[in-house]
């Protein structure tokens, strides 16, 4: 794709999507760990990524009353940081998990967790030193090179993120969540046809979740498909759940430059590279 598309995309569209696709991206690296499942620790009635907005909201204030009586806990303070940025609150989870983290210096799970809101808060390089001293070179976890590669991405460095996916894949083959990353990753470099790609093979995958999806639906949308988009936003969800998506799409597709003339241009621009090459 020319680079003044290429320039349209990253400035235009996806400069206010771009965090939000940072925090998908490090959402899906969560652990069975990072949700709440142990000791004290409020239960959910779902997982963090199925729930609305009023559930987001009910269970943080949960947690966040446990997190008050015991914010040494390492459990507590990673779950209620994890809820805190999926409300969009990332500088306060970047607050609670800096505690945890003085107060668990050697915890990898918290280390993990402390990059992950380092990035959410826009501070990459940091996150990148705290998630690479929560790595250990004789058992590389494939999640932590993921989350590199996520920030990489928000670095603007592409090439060295897609080395950090492919590297997580030789760990974890066929991964939705890579798989997914690495999509994104030329989404934000304009390339929705090989983003598109990756995409759809993440979504094929059987343990392939409902944010994998919507991130699916939104390059398909990207590309002028609109009906096939919100399709694929609607299912598996609740209707309340499929509207929000939709709605979230459809502002997205909105912004600026349209994703209709976006398509027009990239009809324009693959014809005329066409030429080139007759």
């Amino acid at each position: 794709m020319p680079a003044s598309l290429t320039t349209t995309f990253t400035n235009r569209i996806l400069q206010g999507a771009a965090a939000s696709l940072l925090v998908l991206a490090l959402a899906g690296c969560s652990t069975t760990k990072d949700r709440m499942t142990t000791g004290s620790v409020p239960k959910l009635t779902k997982p963090v990524e199925e729930m609305d907005a009023t559930e987001l909201r009910s269970a943080t204030n949960r947690l966040g009353q446990a997190y008050e009586k015991n914010p040494r806990d390492p459990v507590t303070g990673v779950n209620y940081a994890n809820l805190l940025r999926m409300n969009g609150r990332d500088t306060q989870a970047l607050a609670v998990m800096q505690q945890v983290a003085i107060a668990n210096p050697g915890d990898r799970n918290v280390l993990a967790a402390y990059g992950k809101a380092q990035a959410a808060a826009g501070q990459f390089q940091q996150a990148l030193d705290t998630i690479g001293r929560a790595q250990t070179p004789d058992r590389p976890d494939w999640k932590l090179i993921s989350a590199q590669g996520a920030i990489l991405d928000q670095m603007g460095r592409a090439s060295d993120a897609r080395q950090r996916y492919r590297d997580a894949l030789d760990i974890q083959p066929n991964e939705p969540s890579i798989l997914s990353n690495l999509g994104m990753s030329y989404v934000l470099t304009g390339d929705l046809r090989t983003a598109e790609t990756y995409l759809r093979s993440a979504a094929s995958q059987p343990t392939a979740d409902s944010r994998v999806r919507q991130n699916l639906a939104l390059v398909v949308g990207l590309q002028g498909r609109f009906p096939e988009a919100e399709q694929i936003a609607r299912r598996e969800l609740s209707p309340q759940q499929a509207d929000a998506n939709v709605a979230y799409l459809r502002g997205m597709l909105s912004q600026q430059n349209s994703w209709q003339k976006l398509a027009a241009k990239d009809k324009t621009s693959g014809a005329a590279d066409n030429s080139n090459t007759n």
